[in-house]
């Protein structure tokens, strides 16, 4: 073939599934199930945050130690993201996901065993690496197994059910942790009940047809869409719109994501992923010992950080009315903008009215943030490369944040109570201009197209090459 040859195409099954415009009923089970994962998810990567002021108490911990272990969590998050990320191109979404749920659910069960800062912080290390890969490869899988039109407002639905697990291992600390010196325990074993979810996505989920196919397992792949085009037959009482054949995507490989063309993409996934995570945990894993060191009674602070975590839900659901109707880095880079102004009004009060309003609205918008970025981070890659590409990025915020601990509890023992929060600011407002600025559109594009890059080495290479790939959305 020439180098001015299209690539050749094919009626793909993943160009099939596209084109259905409902979510089914068995897509709904799925849904189902995937939420269900990410809320014990959720919950265990929020529960140390809500026992460290009990842990410090009964072992005379100090802030930097409480910063350690902090950070040790999420050390194992930036391996889990990457490796887990990687796993799951080469050796599928499903079987990872499973495999990283159980991993973390038996290390939160051991960190419940701990009988020491050093071993703990060991525990959280692997818990913080089975939870992250965990959620990359969740969201990959579902911004390939769900209508394209609808992928923001399905990333919500997982997000808003998933969060449910924040508010919970919340109150349920309030409740438990102060029944005794050791009560704080039993926090994390209910963080490893993520073991009932694996269980069940054994026996619900399919394999990602787009993995599938890129394995050249189209025979597993069509079955999965024969039923899902069935479905939405039966529910739409017509045909489907025919779909369209499409270019073949090129082989790729890890080194492609630091090459041409998907190298700015990465960059600027990994700065805007490092400030933003940083921040958003910088608020909510030091909340609570935060609070205590502003004058609260950690019971107080238990109780004021409780009522904080119900804000995380509206945050996600809040999301659905715009998830998909606005560009996603328009959004990411409006919401941090705003959220940044209300740290410093957080930081700066010392009225319990405007402390919880303005804490109530940064968690609002916080989750509502990060559904977008949950939708945007595997859009911007292609297939063989989405998992590994998201995962780069989030483990990235992750390692970053792993830094960040240590600063935060430096500016907090040094500067004081509203330097932190001046700092989480000016951290955001950099996220959102350099995701607003040099992010990629992904509104109203397939995830094919959005993937698709100017060829390596001539004029355009790392913008999207529109006008060469069909748009089957």
């Amino acid at each position: 073939m020439s180098a001015t040859s299209p690539p050749p195409t094919e009626l793909t099954t993943s160009a099939r599934l596209r084109r259905v415009p409902v979510v089914t009923r068995t897509q709904r089970g799925w849904l189902t199930v995937l939420a269900a994962m990410l809320l014990f998810d959720m919950a265990d990567s929020s529960s140390f945050a809500y026992v460290a002021p009990a842990i410090r108490t009964q072992w005379g911990l100090s802030i930097g130690d409480i910063g350690t272990i902090t950070a040790a969590a999420f050390l194992g998050m930036f391996v889990g993201s990457v490796v887990g990320g990687r796993l799951a191109d080469r050796f599928g979404r499903k079987r990872t996901m499973v495999v990283a749920t159980i991993f973390y659910s038996v290390c939160s069960l051991l960190s419940a065993a701990s009988t020491g800062i050093y071993d703990l912080a060991l525990y959280r290390v692997l818990t913080g690496c089975g939870l992250m890969a965990t959620t990359v490869v969740l969201l990959t899988y579902v911004s390939e197994m769900f209508p394209s039109a609808k992928r923001g407002r399905v990333q919500a639905t997982v997000s808003a059910v998933s969060l449910l697990g924040v508010p919970a291992m919340a109150w349920l600390s309030r409740w438990i942790v102060p029944m005794g010196p050791s009560a704080w325990r039993a926090i994390f074993i209910l963080g490893g009940m993520g073991l009932l979810a694996a269980l069940v996505s054994v026996k619900v989920l399919p394999e990602s047809v787009r993995w599938l196919e890129s394995q050249g397992r189209t025979a597993e792949a069509e079955l999965v869409v024969a039923k899902i085009e069935n479905e939405a037959m039966t529910a739409l009482g017509e045909r489907l719109p025919a779909a369209q054949a499409e270019a073949l995507p090129p082989e790729l490989s890890p080194l492609d994501l630091i090459s041409a063309g998907y190298l700015r993409r990465t960059i600027v996934l990994c700065i805007t992923l490092s400030l933003a995570i940083s921040a958003f945990y910088g608020f909510n894993a030091w909340m609570p010992t935060l609070l205590v060191e502003h004058g609260l009674e950690p019971s107080q602070s238990l109780e004021y950080t409780s009522i904080l975590s119900l804000a995380a839900v509206p945050g996600a659901i809040l999301a659905m009315l715009f998830v998909d109707r606005v560009d996603r880095r328009t959004a990411v880079l409006v919401i941090y903008v705003v959220i940044a102004a209300l740290m410093l009004v957080f930081g700066l009060a010392d009225d319990t009215t405007v402390l919880l309003g303005t804490g109530l609205l940064i968690t609002v918008l916080l989750q509502a943030s990060t559904v977008c970025v949950y939708a945007y981070m595997p859009e911007i890659f292609p297939t063989q490369l989405r998992a590994l590409g998201a995962g780069l990025g989030n483990g990235a915020g992750r390692l970053a944040t792993f830094v960040a601990t240590f600063v935060i509890a430096a500016i907090l023992t040094r500067l004081g109570y509203a330097s932190v929060f001046v700092s989480l600011a000016a951290a955001l407002l950099l996220a959102g201009l350099t995701i607003g600025v040099l992010g990629e559109r992904t509104r109203g594009r397939s995830l094919e197209e959005i993937s698709a890059v100017a060829e390596p080495g001539k004029s355009g290479a790392g913008r999207p090459a529109e006008e060469d790939v069909t748009n089957v959305t």
